[in-house]
């Protein structure tokens, strides 16, 4: 049982209390002091002075649900809970358990495992030592030396990705992915048919659980804003849901960083005048923000302070470029090998494409040096074209045209933009050799996607020993896929 203490409050210090079954919605009422929520009868407020930005350590919570001021919720309010925010916790790591279960309860960290490695999903148990998204490695294996550090599976996340759409398109097609682990949903249409957000909201966290194993979080709220904001809060696996009359005291207690748009540099500047919280910015006059952080920037805090957002939800965005890029344990300066990594990282690009049903034209080059400085070029082609050969002879030509020699380079990209879709005329190549490489490319894709990523690649992208890299993609544990063609 959790008892109140430092690992026991939200960012904004407000004490989190065990959270109910999923049968009924825990009251949360908000006191008018210090803007902390649900405090506990007979206990003295403790004063703590705030973590520095950075080295705030998100603590394991308790599950359940959440609705700020309690139950019940008027009509109107109920009615006015549009719009959910889904988000998958601790998606990446959470796949790697379902992969391997002997993972489950272990601190897991999922990102490049070299020296310059970044984290890019940390398991709960390795954020309660203080690991989070985007760290170095190197930096959370020090914080948590019992850690267990594997590379990403981007293949196998789309798949999960893809499983968790599905459910989410049996409660509406109002749906608006952000990234493969998180979206908005307008469930205002589906209300007759499956009642409120908040039996949706309960509804979409037992079927993922059911269909996929994992867990989601919901957030439930008039906009797309607050429903961002509410997810943050219910994580991880809860539904948090912020009434529309009751927004302000939800937001305006919170730090003014709650705010989208608000960086760094910019909750620098609001400090300088005593701006902490939402709420000292939604009291500041418009004027006054367009004149700290411009126009457009002062205009848009102004209105998310006091919870308005009228941004529709837009089922599909379609993509704008798809790349790939490659950090290196220590630099390179061997022209070879940076000729190999950007063959690997076409290879990617066409992949994706394929999978994607896209073609594009402007193919870009991207190098960073190691004084960290970072250098672009790009050429269009005359036709789209999701060919990884044709990628990389661009790519390959672009960087023979820098003429670097033996410069330290730090990472390699090669991205794809001006996409089309499937009925682009696409850039064919002349002879049977063209022909016989697309098919090849496109077989290659059906093994990769019964076998895994590594079942089947490039001969010259084996490396120094390629006998020994056969084996070891031959000897790697392979996941059970269906047939490519059923008998």
């Amino acid at each position: 049982m959790l008892t109140p203490g430092r690992g026991d409050r939200d960012a904004t210090g407000s004490t989190v209390r065990p959270r109910a079954p999923a049968q009924c919605l825990t009251e949360h009422p908000f006191s008018q002091h210090s803007g902390a929520m649900g405090e506990r009868a007979g206990l003295p407020e403790q004063r703590r002075r705030p973590r520095p930005a950075g080295k705030r350590v998100q603590r394991l919570r308790p599950t359940g649900e959440v609705v700020v001021g309690g139950l019940p919720i008027d009509p109107a309010d109920d009615e006015g809970l549009g719009i959910l925010h889904a988000d998958l916790d601790a998606f990446y790591a959470s796949v790697e358990v379902l992969k391997d279960p002997s993972l489950r309860g272990r601190p897991l960290l999922v990102g490049g495992t070299g020296s310059r490695g970044v984290v890019t999903s940390a398991s709960y148990e390795a954020r309660a030592d203080g690991c989070r998204n985007a760290m170095p490695m190197a930096q959370a294996r020090r914080l948590c030396p019992r850690a267990v550090a594997v590379p990403p599976d981007f293949a196998t996340y789309r798949d999960y990705s893809r499983r968790v759409l599905r459910v989410f398109n049996g409660v509406t097609p109002l749906i608006e992915p952000l990234a493969l682990d998180e979206a908005f949903l307008d469930v205002r249409g589906a209300r007759r048919l499956l009642g409120g957000a908040i039996e949706i909201g309960r509804s979409l966290r037992a079927r993922v659980r059911e269909e996929t194993g994992l867990a989601v979080t919901v957030g439930a709220a008039g906009n797309k804003f607050l429903a961002k904001l509410a997810s943050t809060r219910g994580k991880p696996e809860g539904l948090f849901v912020v009434p529309p009359s009751r927004a302000l005291d939800f937001l305006h207690p919170l730090p003014a960083e709650a705010l989208w748009g608000v960086g760094p540099a910019a909750l620098t500047a609001l400090a300088r005048y005593g701006l902490r919280t939402v709420g000292d910015v939604a009291r500041t006059p418009r004027e006054t923000l367009e004149q700290l952080l411009g126009a457009a920037a002062g205009a848009q805090l102004a209105e998310l302070a006091w919870g308005r957002d009228d941004r529709p939800v837009v089922p599909f965005e379609a993509a704008k470029s798809v790349g790939s890029e490659e950090t290196f344990a220590s630099d390179l300066d061997d022209p070879d090998q940076l000729r190999r990594e950007v063959l690997r990282c076409a290879v990617r690009v066409g992949r994706r494409l394929r999978e994607s049903g896209l073609a594009g034209r402007t193919v870009t080059l991207k190098l960073r040096f190691a004084d960290f400085r970072t250098m672009t070029r790009s050429r269009t082609l005359a036709a789209a074209s999701d060919n990884d050969t044709e990628i990389y002879e661009v790519a390959r030509d672009l960087l023979a045209r820098l003429r670097l020699g033996r410069v330290p380079v730090r990472l390699v990209g090669v991205s794809m933009s001006n996409l089309a879709g499937r009925d682009a005329p696409l850039q064919l190549r002349l002879g049977e050799e063209g022909v016989a490489w697309a098919a090849a490319v496109r077989a290659a894709d059906a093994v990769r996607a019964r076998f895994g990523e590594r079942a089947v690649d490039r001969a010259s992208l084996a490396g120094d020993r390629p006998g020994e890299a056969f084996e070891e993609a031959r000897d790697a544990l392979r996941p059970r896929r269906d047939r490519l063609v059923d008998p």
